[in-house]
């Protein structure tokens, strides 16, 4: 199996080093490059073609919220993760808005930030207990967005749902999980991830982070 590739991001040397050292003795993980700031960071992954990204927030002339911007729409193949001490909603929003598969705090222990990475490398959306908890109150506190307009569901139009994908994107909005949107609808949680592909599908996102932000608060026109 091929090694997953990552791409160390930090305006600090010292952290660069200490992350190259904990994941290079890891099995099936390659450091294949390291850069002080965003801008760098986007001529190394357009070198080394990382798999993953571990990205600081704050950083000189490009911070993490901004590169990743630039990654996903440069190389959306990169699974980029923040690893940050903050845990501003600036930086949380900005950054799973912006592409990000996960954020981090440096707190974490090293068997955490490695298995996130192999995680994150198989496509999987990685957050911080405290990061989930601050992404699921903000989606519990403001009401649901109006649910798009109905009719029959067409693959790839992200602007006809079926009236029960509606229904299923409207409880997503409010933060309702998988369980409480089959016991809500009354329907199997199986059913309930059915129509949850269809939206990703439609809406064109890869995951259900995703989906439950640009559900409470779609892009204007």
């Amino acid at each position: 199996m091929r090694a997953i590739k990552v791409l160390l991001v930090d305006d600090q040397e010292l952290m660069r080093q200490g992350l190259r050292k904990m994941l290079e003795i890891e099995d099936g993980i390659e450091v294949a490059g390291e850069a002080a700031d965003g801008e760098e960071a986007l001529l190394v992954a357009a070198e080394c073609r990382p798999d993953v990204a571990l990205v600081d927030a704050r950083m000189p002339r490009m911070d993490g919220v901004e590169l990743i911007s630039h990654l996903s729409a440069r190389h959306p193949g990169v699974a980029a993760i923040v690893l940050s001490t903050f845990d501003e909603d600036d930086y949380i929003f900005g950054a799973l808005r912006g592409g990000a598969v996960g954020y981090l705090l440096k707190d974490c222990t090293p068997e955490e930030l490695v298995d996130s990475v192999r995680r994150a490398g198989r496509g999987e959306t990685v957050l911080a207990s405290p990061v989930a908890a601050r992404l699921v109150a903000e989606l519990r506190r403001t009401p649901p967005t109006p649910p798009p307009p109905t009719g029959p569901a067409v693959p790839g139009d992200r602007g006809r749902l079926s009236a029960r994908e509606a229904q299923v994107a409207a409880l997503i909005a409010a933060g309702a999980s998988n369980r409480e949107i089959a016991a809500r609808l009354r329907i199997t949680e199986g059913t309930v991830k059915n129509h949850v592909s269809s939206l990703l599908r439609k809406y064109a996102l890869r995951d259900r982070t995703r989906l439950a932000l640009h559900l409470k608060n779609p892009p204007t026109s």
